[in-house]
């Protein structure tokens, strides 16, 4: 794990509803200010989800796996410094 995952904020989203889910998400990366980011809690490999993201704001943000399941999952999402 990184110093920053250690300091991130964890967003444990497996007790909301499957449909509600991307858009919470959503709503916290847009939130993200340059530099910072938060470790996604899910019970699934949210890999669509990175997909989207990159589909929508290309090269803006990191994606790194600190836990691979099976049973949970752990991203830490971060916004690049230079990122605006």
């Amino acid at each position: 794990m990184s110093d920053t995952a250690q300091s991130a904020d964890v967003v444990d989203v497996r007790s909301l509803v499957p449909a509600d889910r991307h858009a919470k998400i959503f709503q916290l990366v847009d939130a993200l200010q340059p530099g910072t980011s938060f470790v996604l809690v899910n019970d699934h490999d949210p890999k669509p989800l990175y997909y989207q993201l990159e589909a929508e704001h290309p090269g803006q943000f990191s994606w790194d796996y600190v836990e691979q399941g099976p049973q949970v999952w752990r991203v830490e999402i971060g916004k690049h410094a230079e990122a605006a």
